[in-house]
């Protein structure tokens, strides 16, 4: 069985962290529409079945679960590979370096799985019509002040 292993940085803050848990539950039970939320693209094939049996959000530092403990939870529920998705903007120390040496580590107590890493957001097109979708609706927000100050 294949599993999915969501990985955030890891924050004090809960928000931050609930973040991660509302994209591996996202993942783990939404269907999977190609071109769906993305620049308003209408889906371009019918809902496909998610690929993995399991999914766990996991956090590189600070928070709990740790690497090793996501890790874990996918092995207990039978998955033999796991693929890694790191929700970083782009890669960097952590994704390159830290990354793999803890999934190695959660792998050696769990010799019978493999794992395999994604690469973070990045310039994908969808991040860039996020971005403008953002500053899009900044500039509106920028012209409503303009034309109802308060105060």
């Amino acid at each position: 069985m294949r599993g999915l292993l969501v990985i955030g940085h890891g924050s004090r803050r809960d928000e931050a962290n609930a973040t991660v848990r509302e994209l591996a539950r996202r993942l783990a039970t939404e269907p999977r529409q190609d071109g769906d939320g993305c620049a308003g693209r209408p889906p371009s094939a019918p809902a496909a079945p998610r690929p993995w049996g399991a999914v766990e959000a996991a956090y590189l530092e600070v928070s709990r679960p740790d690497i090793g403990e996501g890790y874990a939870r996918l092995a207990d529920a039978g998955c033999t590979e796991i693929v890694v998705y790191p929700f970083f903007l782009f890669g960097g120390n952590h994704t390159r370096r830290d990354l793999p040496a803890a999934l190695e580590e959660a792998r050696g107590r769990h010799p019978t799985t493999r794992w395999i890493l994604s690469e973070p957001l990045g310039l994908h097109a969808c991040v860039v019509e996020a971005v403008r979708a953002r500053l899009d609706d900044t500039l509106r927000d920028l012209v409503a002040a303009a034309e109802h100050p308060t105060g």
